[in-house]
């Protein structure tokens, strides 16, 4: 899966896609506190997120995905 980024420096559009959402997460990151890009959004091509939306977005699919594995979020699966 593809997700794209986009966020402001001064009045200019800027804009990247990355294969993954750890990518993503950390492009956006990093452009907007050593950058100073504003409205910095990831995208997954169905919705738009703020830069704390994904991350939160990010965790709550973990814990399903954990959920959904039988194992407690935070430790590794039983063998």
């Amino acid at each position: 899966m593809t997700f794209s980024l986009s966020g402001y420096a001064d009045d200019s559009l800027v804009s990247a896609t990355t294969e993954t959402a750890k990518e993503a997460f950390a492009k956006a990151v990093k452009w907007h506190v050593v950058h100073k890009l504003t409205d910095v959004s990831i995208s997954d091509g169905i919705k738009s997120y703020s830069i704390d939306g994904f991350a939160l977005a990010m965790a709550m699919q973990e814990i399903a995905n954990a959920i959904e594995a039988g194992v407690e979020p935070g430790l590794k699966a039983k063998k």
